[in-house]
Order: C-alpha cells, then structure tokens, then sequence
C-alpha cells in the first residue's frame, strides 16, 4: 500500500526536537482538508541526535508511515532526509525551508535552539498569569494569596503601589499590595511570608499632599478633606516608617523616582543581579528577617 493512498488506515510520524506540538497542530490542520481519510498522528518529541533520527526512520519504515518534522538543526535534518530516501520514508520539512527564506530576507542567521517557540510561549502565559495574580491582589485584596506573591508592596494612599505593582506584573512578577492606614496593624499573615519579598514604599510630604490634593479634584472622590492634609499625611508617612523599621523591611522613596526607576532599584533589592527571570516564593521555613535602614 502507497503511504498516505486513498485507502486503509495511514500513519504521519510528527518528529520534532522539542514537544512537537506546533507540527501536530499544522498536520492536523491540513487534515482537515481530508476528512475521508483515516490518519492516525504519532508524535516523536525531544529528538536531539542522529541516532534518534535513525530510529524514527526505522519506526516510520516498519509502520509504512511518512514524517513531518520541524528540526531546527541542519544536521538533524539532513541526516532524516537522507536516511528516509535510504530506506523510502517520505518526509515533510515544515520549518528548514521557512528558515532559510527568513533568513535570506532579514539577513541575519536563525539561532538553531530548539524549543525558542515554547519557551516564547511560556513566558507570555507567566505574565498573563502575572497580571491576573497583581489585579486581584491590589490595595490589600484577597489576603489569604499573599504567600503566592514574588513581591509585596506596603505603604499609604498615593505612594504608587499600584502603578508600580502593574509594571512589574508586565515584566512577569506576581505583586501584591497592601495598604497602610494609620493607627491600624497590617494584616497578620504578612509577618508569616518570606520577609525578603516585601519593600515599603514612601513619598515626601509636599510631594503626597499635592497628589491627594489632584485627587481631591476629581469628581466623587471617595475621600475626605483631611487626606490631603499635611499634618494627616506626616502622620500616616511616620506610622508606616514605623512599621517598616519595626519589620525590617527596605524602604524606596517614590518622591522623584519614575516607575521604570523604582522597578529596578527594587529587583535589586528582591533579585540578585544576576537573576534574569522571577523566582517562586519560598514557602519553607520561618520567614526571614534584613537589617535595612529606613
């Protein structure tokens, strides 16, 4: 029987150095086209070696089956085309041609790493997961989550929790915030999380009054007159220091940084410099203490 004739049942061997899931999803794309035919799809994913090639090549040739691969090494791909024409296994390159117009047209080499596409695709959902985590855990919401959080935000209105937090969800951390309200505890459970994830946050009066005051401006501010007052705001920018040296935690002054400034003085207070992607929380153990000024 003919591979793939319009008879009998057929097998497609998907080859593909990572999970080879972006070539099943094409294959059973252009399958779609025929749904008279009787195809079943065996995926051979991580292959890394000639050797492995060879077996898939066996595999296919016992089973009458033909190959689709996306291999990104020119090795590997010539070693499955000529080992299939040596033993008459019919195989597809879906990704070796795209590679080499690509590269002709924006004349710059591709890397040949194998899984870029899926480490892409991971990366996209952690900040998409990110984001939802930081939404829902703003201004002291769902406290029992906190422990999920890579970094915990404290500090009184209008010192830039959220912004801050946001921007640092986009880059794929998950923050929480939580609010400072004067002559209150903060909640009990942030005394139970790792101590290093949490940064406090303050800003200088003149500048705070005059961001309470714009707020006061808009229409159906949900506030009263005195939260723009200096004397409140001293008061509540004293307590929170008060917290925070209590708590041993590090202090960033908002007063006339940019977000993007604040973001990195803190990823070097919460990361080592040397650490490119966030980090799971560590839940082990008691929480752990700085000596930091304030």
């Amino acid at each position: 029987m003919d591979r793939l004739s319009g008879k009998g049942r057929h097998q497609i061997f998907v080859v593909s150095d990572a999970t080879g899931a972006t070539a099943e999803l094409v294959v059973r794309a252009a399958l779609a086209q025929f749904q008279a035919a009787e195809v079943e799809i065996r995926r051979l994913p991580n292959i890394r070696t000639v050797g492995e090639v060879r077996r898939a090549i066996d595999a296919a040739h016992m089973g009458n089956a033909i190959i689709v691969h996306t291999l990104v090494s020119e090795e590997l791909r010539q070693a499955l085309l000529l080992e299939g024409r040596e033993r008459g296994v019919e195989t597809i390159d879906l990704i070796g041609p795209l590679l080499l117009r690509l590269s002709d047209q924006l004349r710059v080499p591709p890397l040949m790493q194998p899984g870029l596409f899926r480490q892409l695709g991971q990366e996209y959902l952690q900040r998409i997961e990110a984001i939802e985590y930081t939404v829902k855990h703003d201004d002291g919401q769902n406290p029992p989550g906190l422990d999920r959080a890579d970094i915990i935000l404290v500090g009184i209105s209008r010192t830039s929790k959220t912004p801050l937090s946001i921007y640092l969800a986009g880059k794929g951390w998950r923050v929480a915030n939580v609010p400072v309200i004067l002559n209150l505890p903060l909640p009990g459970r942030l005394m139970t999380i790792d101590q290093v994830r949490i940064i406090g946050l303050i800003v200088g009066v003149d500048r705070l009054v005059e961001l309470r005051r714009a707020r006061l401006e808009r229409k159906h501010a949900p506030v009263a007159e005195a939260y723009a007052e200096a004397e409140k705001v001293r008061a509540e920018l004293s307590y929170s220091r008060l917290l925070f040296r209590k708590a041993g935690w590090p202090v960033i002054d908002m007063t006339n940084k940019s977000i993007e400034e604040a973001a990195s003085e803190l990823l070097t207070i919460i990361a080592p410099p040397e650490a490119a992607q966030p980090v799971e929380p560590k839940h082990a153990g008691a929480p752990r203490k700085r000596k930091v000024k304030t």
